[in-house]
């Protein structure tokens, strides 16, 4: 795990260098603090139809995916019946996973149930959110928190949200800032994260 800088002389995380597609990944969107429920519903549906493949295959279908998934809205997702099953496996343009789709679905309904539980999305999975002073020096697969977040979203029914695909989901959304010292996506990143916190009624000291 180390720092890149690249030709247009930003620097990043090892990973964000390594093609144009991660590398605006990375510096636009990764780490950035969302509180809105429909990209983050999103998030964990492209992160559950990830597993086993690698997050540039689904980045570079993810417009594939969102019209494919009606935009991830969460109410027309949960709408979503056989004929749009049928649909789905027949569509080239994503991964086409019976179990992911059929998943995806679901969870949309289960996504309903949480919102009408804590009013939104947000406010469920926000006061999970780590803050620290320092950028971390480790970037794990899971935590202790993304493993009890898997727990509690299998025990309300959702799936694919095992404890790896829960903590890519808090490092993308910003719940936890693993851009690493000397990264300039940083700073940026530990700005909107506090103020998406704040947002929800979270502290973000």
């Amino acid at each position: 795990m180390e720092i890149v800088t690249g030709d247009d002389g930003v620097a990043r995380c090892w990973w964000g260098s390594s093609t144009p597609d991660y590398a605006a990944y990375h510096d636009d969107e990764w780490g950035v603090g969302v509180v809105d429920d429909t990209r983050l519903f999103e998030k964990i549906c492209l992160e559950g139809f990830q597993s086993g493949l690698s997050w540039l295959t689904i980045l570079r279908k993810r417009e594939n995916f969102r019209a494919a998934f009606a935009g991830f809205d969460i109410e027309k997702v949960a709408g979503f019946g056989e004929a749009d099953v049928e649909r789905l496996l027949g569509d080239a343009g994503i991964v086409r996973h019976q179990g992911k789709i059929r998943s995806t679905i679901n969870n949309a309904r289960r996504a309903i149930d949480l919102i009408d539980e804590h009013g939104s999305l947000a406010a469920f999975f926000w006061p999970h959110a780590t803050f620290l002073d320092e950028p971390v020096t480790d970037v794990p697969a899971t935590t202790p928190t993304s493993t009890a977040l898997s727990k509690q979203l299998k025990r309300a029914g959702w799936s694919f949200v095992g404890p790896t695909t829960m903590y890519a989901f808090m490092q993308a959304m910003g719940l936890v800032n693993d851009h690493l010292g000397g990264c300039d996506a940083w700073e940026p990143s530990e700005t909107s994260r506090r103020a998406a916190a704040r947002s929800v009624g979270v502290d973000a000291p």
